[in-house]
C-alpha cells in the first residue's frame, strides 16, 4: 500500500506527511532546537538537571576537543558505551557536531562482543564509563582505538558531591574492578580544555551517515545499520507528526517545550536513542534519564519526584514496576502518553497499566533498519491493542508472498517498508544489504504480516529465528557459533520460549560429546561469553537434535516439544 491509503485513516491533528527540506542534518536540528528552548530542561539524572543551553555549551566543548588534541576527521567512528548518564547525549552531540559517525555500544557487552563490533566498525576513538575500563583494557590490543575517554558517574555533579559519588561507586559499592588505562583522558578534563574552542563548520548532507546501530545477523554476527542524517530526522518528524494528534482539548496531544519524558530505556538502543535523545530534542522537551531501571525501588523514587507527561517502556519494565508496593503511590494525573515497543505487549500487561494509571499503552513497530519507528498506534483511545497502528507519516507498507508477489488486505505475508527512515544499508556488507532492500527502497522486515482493511497492521508470526528478549535481539546462530566452540559440545540449537517477564527467553539443546558436559558448566561458559540477555535461561542436555536428511536441525521440530 502507498502512503496514501493511510491518509483518511489518520486521526485528527497528524500530518499526512512530513518536510524533509526543513533541516539540513541532525546538528542543525540540535543546534536550533538548543538555541530555540535555551532555558528549558533537557536532560535530568541523578539528581543533576542541564538545560539546552547548557547541553549545547558542554556538546560544543566535547566537540572542540575531538578537533583540537585529536587528528581525528570527519567520517572517522566514535563509540560511545554508557548507559543513561548526561554525559551520553554531551558525547552524542559533540561527536555528531566533529562530524564523526557515533556508533552506539551496550556497555553490558562481554569482550568478545566488544571486540567484534570494534572491529567491524573501525572504532578510532571510545568514550566509556570507568566501571567498564577492565574490559576496555583487555579488548584494547585488538582493536584500531587511539583514543579513550573515560567517564565516572559524578562528573556532571557539583565537585564535592561528584567527589563522593565517584568514591561510593569505587570504593564502598566496588563497582569498579581494577584496570589500568594510562593513556585515557578523563570526560571532565575533555570537556575543560574543549571549553571555548571555536568548532570548525561541517559540510554534511541528509545521505551522510550519522549513526552505525549495530543489530544481530542472520549469520551469527551484528551488522552495522548505516543511518543518515536524513533517516534520523525523518524519525524525527515521523514521531513528532503522530504526537500531534490532537487530544480531547482538541490541542496536539504533544507540546513543544512542555512535556517530561521518563527515560528508563538505555539510549544506546535504537528506540530510546531516537524517542529520548532525538524526538524530544526536535521539541524542545524534558528527558529524565534512569541509569538503573533493574532498581525498581530507586526507580519509583525518582518517578516521585516528577509531575511526568510521556513513558517510554516495554512489558518487561511494566510489568516489574506494577508488581512493585510503592507504584500505586506514584502521581500519574499527568501521564498522557505512554509508549511501549521493543517487544510484544501482553494484553494483560496493557489492561493492568490502564486500570493503574488511567493511560493507555500505545504500541509501535520498528527496527533497528527504519531508524526504528516503522508504525505506530494512535494516542489514547483510539489505540487499537493487538496491532502496531499504522505506518508513520511519509511511510509506505505491503506484504508479500514466499515468492515475492505483493498480497492484498488481510493476507498473510512477509512486511516490507518504505519510508525516509529506512536505513542506506548495512556497513560494508552490499551482499547482507542487497538481501533485504530492493532497488525501488523496500526494506523486508522478516516479519510475517496482515494489513487489515482500515488500516491497522497486525505482526501475526516471524520469518526470522529472532528471539526478542525484553525489547534486545537475540539471533539463535551466534548463540549456536559460541557453545559449538566448547570442547564438550558436539551439537547445539537455540530457540525462543515465552517467558512472563521478558517476553521470550533464550532456550539452549546441547548434545554432549563423549565425557559429558553439565549445565552448570554451559551456563558458566555463556555467561563468559555473551551479554546477559543473550544468556540462555534453559538449558537442556539430549541425546540427538531433529534434523532435515541433509543436516539442518529443525528448530521448528524443537519449539513443537517445548
Amino acid at each position: 500500500m502507498q502512503p496514501d491509503f493511510w491518509n483518511d485513516k489518520r486521526p485528527a491533528g497528524v500530518p499526512l506527511d512530513i518536510d524533509m527540506t526543513a533541516f539540513k542534518s541532525v546538528v542543525d536540528v540540535f543546534e536550533r532546537s538548543c538555541k530555540k528552548f535555551a532555558d528549558r530542561p533537557a536532560f535530568s539524572n541523578l539528581g543533576v538537571t542541564i538545560t539546552y543551553a547548557e547541553l549545547e555549551r558542554h556538546s560544543a566543548a566535547f566537540a572542540g576537543y575531538l578537533q583540537e588534541y585529536t587528528d581525528l576527521k570527519p567520517g572517522d567512528r566514535i563509540a560511545v558505551q554508557m548507559p543513561n548518564t548526561l554525559q551520553y547525549p554531551i558525547a552524542v552531540f559533540g561527536a555528531m557536531r566533529a562530524g564523526l559517525i557515533v556508533v552506539n555500544t551496550n556497555p553490558l557487552y562481554t569482550s568478545r562482543e566488544m571486540r567484534h563490533q570494534f572491529k567491524s566498525a573501525g572504532i578510532r576513538a571510545l568514550v566509556y564509563l570507568n566501571m567498564f575500563g577492565k574490559r576496555v583494557q583487555e579488548v584494547l590490543q585488538d582493536t584500531e582505538i587511539d583514543y579513550l575517554i573515560e567517564a565516572r558517574m559524578g562528573d556532571m555533579m557539583p565537585a564535592a558531591k561528584g567527589w563522593i559519588t565517584n568514591l561510593v561507586v569505587d570504593k564502598v559499592k566496588k563497582l569498579v574492578p581494577a584496570y589500568s588505562l594510562p593513556q585515557a583522558v578523563s570526560f571532565k578534563s575533555v570537556l575543560r580544555r574543549g571549553a571555548g574552542q571555536v568548532i570548525r563548520p561541517l559540510v554534511v548532507g541528509l545521505d551522510d551517515t550519522a549513526v552505525l546501530q549495530y543489530t544481530g545477523g542472520t549469520t551469527g554476527l551484528p551488522k552495522g545499520a548505516m543511518l543518515t542524517h536524513g533517516n534520523l530526522i525523518a524519525n524525527m518528524q515521523q514521531l513528532r507528526a503522530c504526537l500531534s494528534q490532537h487530544g480531547a482539548d482538541g490541542q496536539p496531544m504533544l507540546k513543544d517545550g512542555r512535556e517530561i519524558m521518563i527515560g528508563p530505556l538505555p539510549l544506546y538502543h535504537i528506540y530510546a536513542f531516537t524517542a529520548n535523545c532525538m524526538g524530544m530534542m526536535v521539541t524542545g522537551n524534558h528527558n529524565v534519564l534512569i541509569t538503573n531501571p533493574r532498581d525498581i525501588k530507586g526507580f519509583i523514587k525518582e518517578l516521585k519526584n516528577w509531575k511526568f507527561t510521556c513513558f517510554l517502556g516495554l512489558n518487561t519494565l511494566f510489568v516489574a514496576l506494577m508488581d512493585h508496593p510503592d507504584f500505586k503511590s506514584v502521581d500519574f494525573s499527568g501521564l498522557k502518553i505512554t509508549n511501549s515497543g521493543g517487544t510484544a505487549l501482553v494484553k494483560a500487561t496493557a489492561e493492568r497499566w490502564e486500570k493503574l494509571t488511567g493511560c493507555r499503552i500505545v504500541e509501535g513497530y520498528g527496527l533497528t533498519e527504519t531508524s526504528p519507528v516503522a508504525s505506530a498506534n494512535p494516542c489514547g483511545q483510539l489505540a487499537r491493542l493487538g496491532t502496531v497502528g499504522m505506518p508513520v507519516p511519509g511511510t509506505a507498507m505491503k506484504v508479500i508472498s514466499d515468492e515475492g508477489v505483493d498480497l492484498g488486505l488481510g493476507e498473510r505475508g512477509e512486511l516490507c517498508v518504505k519510508g525516509p527512515q529506512v536505513m542506506k544499508g548495512y556497513w560494508q556488507n552490499p551482499e547482507a544489504t542487497a538481501e533485504v532492500l530492493d532497488a525501488e527502497g523496500w526494506f523486508k522486515t522478516g516479519d510475517i504480516a496482515v494489513i487489515d482493511p482500515d488500516g491497522f497492521v497486525r505482526i501475526v508470526d516471524r520469518k526470522k529465528d529472532l528471539i526478542i528478549v525484553s525489547g534486545f535481539n537475540v539471533y539463535p546462530n551466534e548463540i549456536e557459533d559460541i557453545v559449538m566452540a566448547h570442547p564438550q559440545v558436539a551439537n547445539c540449537a537455540v530457540i525462543g520460549v515465552p517467558d512472563e517477564r521478558t517476553g521470550e527467553a533464550v532456550k539452549l539443546f546441547v548434545v554432549p560429546r563423549a565425557g559429558g558436559v553439565t549445565v552448570e558448566e554451559l551456563k558458566a561458559y555463556c555467561k563468559d561469553n555473551f551479554t546477559g540477555y543473550k544468556v540462555p535461561k534453559q538449558i537442556v542436555l539430549r541425546d540427538s537434535l531433529p534434523m532435515t536428511p541433509v543436516g539442518k536441525i529443525l528448530r521448528r521440530e524443537l519449539r513443537d516439544t517445548v
